[in-house]
């Protein structure tokens, strides 16, 4: 019996790095770029305008699937929460025994009861995030109203590890500046990654066997 225990604790171990992997496991083609459409050859019909042409009014502004779009990320948020609160409760109860009869024999000080209780919690929690740079993107897909879907990642080789930046989102013309630049806080469901790889971010977590006892310890 205790042969058992020990080789499914073994085996809770050594699952556990592998199903914390799978749970952030990304596809690959999540933020794969997306190749323009290839436009169908125009018909020979002498006229000045072909289909396909690009209007004057629009300029290069990025529109159709496979262009580029460069994301301005300037994403911050703060959050704070504080609550208190305290409760206190006494009660004392007294009796007087007769000075005389069968129950005379008890002093007054014999008989009494008394509580107190009192009770103070305190909780507060905060967090701070920034992220700033440029990425550009490929508009996946464009849809009747509109509205585009963008997605795209840059990869930077550093000398100690990869950094990776990764961002989709759904993008509406209209906030497409004239450069084909957009603030990365008009980009609706947006879904933006920064994750890196090397020995900097390994360094930064905790052992598989550490996180084990982590999730299992009940202090």
């Amino acid at each position: 019996m205790r042969r058992r225990l020990s080789s499914a604790l073994i085996l809770m171990v050594a699952a556990l790095p592998v199903a914390a992997a799978a749970k952030d496991r990304v596809p690959e083609d999540a933020f794969a770029p997306t190749a323009p459409v290839l436009p169908p050859a125009a018909p020979a019909n002498g006229a000045i305008f072909q289909g396909g042409y690009v209007a004057l009014t629009s300029g290069g502004r990025a529109g159709r699937v496979g262009d580029i779009v460069t994301i301005q990320l300037v994403e911050r948020t703060i959050a704070s929460k504080s609550n208190a609160a305290g409760t206190q409760r006494g009660g004392s109860i007294g009796l007087s025994p007769p000075s005389t009869g069968p129950l005379s024999l008890f002093n007054p000080s014999d008989i009494g009861m008394g509580g107190d209780q009192a009770f103070k919690g305190k909780g507060e929690a905060s967090q701070s995030n920034q992220l700033a740079g440029e990425i550009s993107v490929t508009i996946a897909e464009v849809y009747p109203n509109g509205t585009m879907l963008v997605k795209g990642e840059k990869l930077l080789t550093l000398n100690r590890g990869d950094e990776r930046v990764q961002i989709s989102g759904i993008v509406r013309a209209i906030d497409i500046g004239p450069d084909n630049r957009i603030a990365s806080t008009r980009v609706a469901d947006a879904n933006i990654r920064y994750v890196g790889k090397g020995e900097i971010a390994r360094a930064s977590k905790q052992g598989w066997l550490q996180r084990f006892f982590s999730i299992i310890s009940p202090f």
